[in-house]
């Protein structure tokens, strides 16, 4: 049997598996984990399997949600720094994100997917791995809602930070623009360590080299209060000259609307006026 257009995955892997039974099962599906552990190219794959078994997609991604949220009058005020999101849109982004999947699951067919890219680092979505008693905790913290950490193999884990390299200058996709640099990798992947030191789960210092067994653990722990799933990976795709952005499906995303970016931006502000408690609580981004 041949394999739906835009499925880059080869007949018999275990990730065509692993990915074939989380497209017929899941009703929303998040892949959880660093930049630069390809969970663009994984979302693209499942997407395009789901929709050969007759599920309509439905997106929720960090980098389409966010720029409504600093684009907007009051987003404006909070402009990025050295291209880091400002702590009070990576806030504001987070509060909208449950609601926003609550609202989705109440309104779609039970044959609809979502498909999300959760990244938590540095307050990015980690509300979703939260437990919280309001309308999206039930679907979050049921089986139905699955979060699949990819855990890349050290010589894949230096493949894609290649990769990213080249394409930094030479972007497939328009979006590839806003991808995390390679410098931005190693640096969110020096952030991990220290959370993990924080932890108490590794004492590896700053420097320490890209270790699968120490992201994991991190991830894991981060998701205690989820149905989650790692997922070894260490196959290349043969996605040179193909964009994880460029569906050959049809998609819908999940983005705020011009009233829900002025609410949770004027909560974020109400809620952190004082600088010196917003830089806690996105340092403290892996707390409970």
């Amino acid at each position: 049997m041949s394999l739906p257009e835009g499925v880059l995955l080869s007949q018999g892997s275990p990730l065509l598996a692993a990915l074939s039974g989380l497209a017929r099962e899941a009703r929303c599906l998040f892949f959880a984990g660093l930049p630069g552990t390809g969970k663009s190219l994984l979302i693209h794959q499942l997407a395009h399997l789901a929709a050969a078994g007759g599920r309509r997609i439905h997106l929720l991604q960090w980098d389409l949600a966010r720029p409504a949220f600093e684009t907007s009058a009051a987003g404006r005020r909070y402009p990025q720094e050295s291209g880091v999101t400002h702590g009070v849109i990576r806030i504001a982004v987070g509060r909208w994100a449950r609601p926003a999947v609550a609202r989705w699951h109440a309104a779609q067919p039970a044959s609809d997917l979502l498909i999300g890219e959760a990244p938590f680092v540095g307050h990015r979505f980690i509300e979703l791995a939260r437990p919280v008693d309001d309308t999206a905790e039930p679907l979050l913290a049921s089986p139905a809602a699955r979060f699949v950490i990819p855990v890349p193999s050290a010589s894949l884990r230096r493949h894609l930070e290649a990769e990213r390299a080249r394409r930094t200058g030479t972007p497939v996709h328009a979006r590839e623009r806003e991808d995390a640099p390679p410098d931005v990798l190693r640096g969110v992947w020096r952030e991990l360590v220290g959370v993990a030191r924080a932890l108490g789960m590794a004492d590896a210092p700053d420097d320490a080299a890209y270790d699968p067994a120490i992201y994991r653990a991190v991830y894991e722990r981060l998701l205690a209060h989820r149905h989650a799933q790692a997922l070894a990976v260490d196959e290349r795709l043969p996605a040179a000259g193909t964009s994880a952005y460029d569906f050959r499906i049809p998609t819908t995303d999940l983005v705020p609307s011009d009233a829900d970016v002025a609410r949770f931006i004027a909560e974020a502000e109400h809620d952190y006026a004082d600088a010196a408690a917003l830089r806690r609580e996105i340092a403290g981004w892996f707390n409970p």
